[in-house]
């Protein structure tokens, strides 16, 4: 990961704007702050991916938020209706003024330059192939797959630069740490799939009860339970026994591909008022 960081700020002097990919599961979560104190001065636009897996209403709720705080932003399903045109049409209006500047010095035309950066396994290399029309930047359901830096164009109007994916050294709350490891920023092998299954248990009762009941035929009463009985009581429901270690990684996978419905766990609101609270402490 120090390696990563390294490479992204020798890199940021080349490039006109950095797009930072994040979950539109964990708007919030997936942000890295590393990136954003190195690239301060530099245009930033977020591009939120996996919106088919997320809340709709809530993913709205967040592009208002952006909107607020004037932070360019734009959420896509990187696998169906996404192309060139969502994005140039995006920041064309962000860099307008400085290549408007490079033209009235008489500098030639070119494409515009982005490094692309984010956490890992938040679908960054899906992003860019869809960008570049090709299987250019190496894919997976997974974090880590892409390994170096590579340079990508996509058509005459736009140049990535990609990077691997890059988490930061400390998290601010075991919370954040919780929501990146459920979605799958963090490898399954660093943490126990329990504790996630049971964090995510904890979310989806309050959420979404009804997918929870239909998923794993859960009666109303279920819901009475602890977390940690209300695992055991899933476990035996899908055939497990007492096997609650395999049952919270069928958990963590499920809530992972949707089939626990649609969900987000960062709300623009608490964000709000959790930064409201850091100013005035």
């Amino acid at each position: 990961m120090a390696k990563a960081i390294r490479q992204f700020e020798e890199n940021l002097s080349l490039v006109d704007i950095v797009f930072e990919v994040i979950d539109a599961r964990i708007p919030y979560s997936s942000q890295n702050p590393e990136i954003k104190r190195i690239s301060a001065d530099k245009p930033h636009l977020f591009i939120m991916t996996k919106r088919d897996l997320a809340d709709p209403k809530m993913t709205a709720s967040w592009l208002r938020y952006f909107k607020e705080i004037k932070q360019p932003a734009i959420a896509i399903d990187a696998k169906t209706q996404f192309g060139i045109n969502n994005v140039i049409s995006v920041i064309s209006p962000i860099l307008k003024a400085k290549l408007q500047r490079e033209e009235d010095k008489g500098m030639k035309k070119r494409p515009i330059r982005a490094i692309s950066v984010g956490v890992p396994n938040v679908g960054k290399s899906t992003v860019l192939n869809r960008l570049v029309n090709r299987r250019a930047a190496q894919v997976g359901n997974r974090p880590g797959v892409t390994k170096g830096q590579q340079w990508l164009k996509s058509g005459s109007k736009l140049e990535l630069l990609d990077t691997p994916g890059i988490l930061w050294p400390k998290f601010a709350n075991q919370e954040i740490a919780n929501k990146l490891a459920l979605t799958g920023a963090i490898k399954d092998s660093v943490f126990h799939s329990d504790d996630i299954a049971l964090f995510a248990l904890n979310l989806l009762r309050q959420s979404q009860p009804q997918q929870l009941q239909q998923r794993y035929h859960l009666a109303e009463d279920d819901f009475d339970l602890s977390d940690v009985d209300l695992l055991l009581k899933i476990t035996a429901k899908i055939g497990m026994h007492d096997d609650y270690e395999r049952a919270s990684n069928r958990i963590i996978q499920d809530v992972r591909s949707g089939k626990v419905g649609p969900y987000t766990l960062d709300n623009p609101e608490t964000v709000v008022a959790h930064q409201d609270d850091n100013r005035r402490s």
